[in-house]
């Protein structure tokens, strides 16, 4: 039969209804998503060698017949071993299957197979173990370049293959080309059916390249081009109007002296604020470069123009301890800070939401609980968010309709995630960018050190010392999982590991410390006892998952020590390193892994090399590659199939240019060969299906 892009995978033979489901888990319906679940990975399989000759090092094919009926024995319960003897014009060889039954009767003596594996030399004789193997008239999978895929339980590599191949030749020539034609010549792009057809099962590494670059480039296009419009509209709009006030003024009231840098960041938000125009403006530091009091300064500047600003924070603690900051900031200016969360009491709620709408709350500091249709302004001017990877643009939009009127409210985004200037680029394609790249004075350089499972006791007896010393120490798990089968993944502990892991410390490792515990799964107002009792010295060791990324500040903790260090990016690891180092004593992080594996260890000792957010980064970016840059899909945009960030810097710009070439030709995509595009845009940007509007 043939296939069309909208039939349903459940009509390609071998995929029934349990197959289907799990195909769904990987986001794959029909036909369409199919030929657009690119390989991650390829094996070089063109390779063939007689028996004799094959190299001892790498895989090849080896041309054979089945010399003797596959033969099966069970070597214990649970593993069954099937063997086989091949022949070619002048050797043999023995082929082991561990637990593959179906081989008894797929191969039969005198087939004419190419079998693809390792050949190991035992003596005179030969053995492959486990190899793929096709009947020569009927070669699917070997003397090829052989796409590997991302898979998910009870998918094999085969079957998604087969899969792809079934509907490739069908279905391919059917996909639209979403490029116009005048912009594939002009950047020597491939058409997008011989791109996937290529990416899929490429001829030769050479193809591969054209097909990868042409469809990296479509990537990164039409995500500029989204992010260009998405900006567009909200620098067209006009900005709550500001009368500029000098922050010298607003600078008087503070107990410290600000940096160059949060000088420097100030006013360019000032500027921003007092253009006409609405702000849309990142502030990027490391953790701990004082970016708080710049949201401060904003906030100062819009109460001095009649105007109310809110802040919104990704967890009820973070919030608590923005409202905590911010009151004695701006309460010398005589301006009035308000808090609201979900887990306040009824009444509480009610009574600030009277106040916000009367306009006797200049700040109101909050959860998603800001969102909610019950909160209104009376002049809604600036709305701050914190941890911008936490929101997205779509909540960014809805906090900032609460505004009134033609003008928009202006808004500022704080980040203590450093992203390379390259993903900078995708991520905050809306967003004008400044970076606050210079500590404050005194802020303490953390001392990181890597230990294996061998080094446990020294580091307990560390954590002992430093807690003798009249300090605290925070230890991380890795995060708790909804279920076991999600705790069975990597980077996933279950509750109760962690749980009898903080007992186990409680009553045999420290019983003579005061030990806590906290988790994402803890209820709100648990969270916060736990979290307000270690802020005031009454407990000495806080045994936490990442709930702890963001949000205490407790300058008396001098130690972090983060079990499984292996399983959280780098960028994570900065994260959580820098909860500690915010007192004057010197402050230690602790990593503590038993993985083997180089790279692992290469990346790890990069973060004992440097304080350097951003040095992190980019090598998080370059090891890991964007897609685990945020971990979960926090930020709202959509997610790169093809394009590595860290490696397609070239294209990136070339994408980018050729995006903003396109709009100032035709702003609102709207002539006819442009539809295609349009269209396609809007798709990606699902999450705002007002871009155009």
């Amino acid at each position: 039969m043939a296939y069309q892009l909208t039939d349903s995978v459940r009509t390609l033979p071998g995929i029934g209804p349990a197959r289907a489901k799990r195909l769904e888990k990987l986001g794959i319906f029909t036909a369409r998503d199919l030929l657009l679940w690119y390989p991650r990975n390829y094996e070089d399989r063109r390779e063939r060698a007689s028996i004799r000759e094959a190299p001892q090092d790498r895989p090849v094919c080896v041309k054979a017949m089945v010399a003797t009926p596959p033969r099966s024995s069970y070597i214990r319960k649970g593993l069954e071993l099937v063997k086989v003897n091949v022949v070619d014009d002048r050797d043999a060889m023995e082929l082991t299957f561990f637990n593959q039954s179906y081989i008894r009767t797929a191969l039969a003596q005198g087939q004419v197979c190419w079998f693809y594996g390792t050949v190991e030399r035992k003596g005179s004789r030969y053995a492959m173990t486990n190899p793929v193997f096709e009947p020569e008239d009927r070669q699917r999978f070997t003397q090829c370049i052989m796409p590997v895929y991302p898979l998910t339980a009870g998918i094999s590599n085969n079957l998604l293959a087969g899969a792809v191949r079934r509907v490739l030749e069908d279905c391919a020539q059917q996909l639209e080309d979403p490029l116009p034609e005048s912009l594939r010549a002009e950047h020597r792009l491939a058409h997008t059916g011989y791109a996937v057809r290529t990416v899929h099962f490429p001829p030769s590494w050479e193809e591969l390249e054209v097909a990868r670059r042409r469809l990296v480039f479509e990537e990164l296009f039409f995500l500029s081009l989204g992010l260009a419009l998405l900006k567009g509209r909200s620098s067209r709009g006009l900005g709550t109007e500001c009368r500029y006030y000098d922050p010298a003024e607003y600078y008087a009231t503070l107990p410290f002296t600000l940096t160059g840098a949060q000088q420097r960041t100030v006013g360019e938000a000032f500027a921003d604020l007092c253009s006409g125009k609405a702000m849309n403006r990142l502030v990027q530091g490391d953790v701990g470069s004082g970016k708080t009091v710049v949201g401060a300064a904003c906030a100062w500047l819009m109460a001095k123009n009649g105007c109310q600003s809110a802040l919104m924070a990704p967890t009820e603690i973070l919030a608590e301890q923005h409202y905590k900051t911010l009151t004695p900031l701006l309460a010398k200016s005589g301006q009035r800070v308000g808090l609201l969360t979900g887990s306040m009491k009824a009444k509480e709620k009610r009574a600030v939401c009277t106040a916000l709408a009367a306009g006797e709350i200049d700040l109101i500091v909050g959860t998603h609980a800001l969102l909610s249709e019950g909160v209104t302004f009376q002049n809604l001017g600036l709305v701050i968010t914190d941890e911008q990877h936490r929101f997205g643009v779509a909540q960014r939009a809805a906090l900032a309709a609460k505004g009134q009127g033609e003008r928009h409210p202006h808004v500022l985004v704080m980040s203590a995630t450093p992203i390379p200037r390259t993903l900078a680029l995708i991520v905050y394609g809306d967003l004008e960018v400044s970076v606050i790249d210079e500590r404050p004075p005194g802020r303490q350089e953390i001392q990181t050190v890597l230990v294996g499972e061998d080094k446990r006791e020294r580091m307990y007896g560390f954590v002992r010392k430093q807690v003798q010393e009249g300090h605290q120490v925070y230890l991380v798990c890795p995060a708790v999982e909804e279920n076991e089968e999600a705790a069975a993944q990597p980077g996933g502990m279950d509750l109760k590991a962690v749980t009898a892991y903080a007992e186990t410390l409680r009553t045999q490792v420290f019983p003579e410390l005061r030990v806590g515990l906290v988790h994402g799964r803890l209820k709100a107002k648990e969270k916060e006892t736990v979290m307000t009792a270690f802020s005031r010295g009454e407990i000495d060791l806080l045994v936490a998952t990442t709930v702890i990324e963001v949000g205490v500040d407790v300058p008396n903790a001098t130690l972090m020590v983060i079990e499984n260090a292996e399983r959280f990016g780098l960028s994570q690891l900065h994260q959580l390193r820098g909860r500690v180092g915010r007192g004057s004593s010197q402050s230690y992080c602790v990593l503590v892994s038993s993985n083997r594996s180089p790279e692992t260890r290469q990346r790890l000792r990069a973060l004992c090399a440097t304080n350097d957010g951003f040095r992190i980064a980019e090598e998080d970016l370059k090891l890991r590659g964007p897609g685990d840059f945020f971990g979960a899909r926090q930020h709202g945009l959509p997610p790169l199939k093809m394009a590595d960030l860290a490696g397609d810097t070239r294209v990136l710009y070339e994408a980018r240019d050729a995006a903003q070439a396109l709009l100032e030709k035709d702003p609102e995509l709207s002539a006819p060969e442009h539809r295609t595009a349009k269209e396609r845009v809007r798709q990606l940007f699902e999450a705002n299906p007002d871009i155009f509007n």
